[in-house]
């Protein structure tokens, strides 16, 4: 149980962090940052496992800067989804 309110909080941490390094406005709440931070997280160990090349698990957690690193791209990617799909729908 501890495990899981370290990983909410690291998720909270890292979330918020990488809305504040990624300038522009993003309406998200709480849950939405929280969710954003923990899917950062398993893009870090993505990433990290493609860097590096370790071959353990592809999907694995890792720690605050590599889940603030993958919050980053996560955010990015998904406003680029989101920018493409107002695109479309304004046609």
């Amino acid at each position: 149980m501890l495990t899981l309110l370290g990983f909410l909080i690291l998720g909270i941490i890292a979330g918020a962090l990488a809305r504040l390094l990624v300038p522009g406005r993003d309406p998200m709440g709480l849950l939405g940052t929280m969710l954003l931070g923990i899917v950062g997280s398993f893009v870090g160990g993505f990433l990290a496992n493609l860097l590096l090349g370790r071959g353990e698990g592809l999907l694995q957690p890792t720690g605050l800067i590599g889940s603030i690193i993958g919050a980053v791209v996560a955010l990015l990617i998904y406003r680029a989804m989101a920018s493409r799909g107002t695109a479309t729908s304004r046609r």
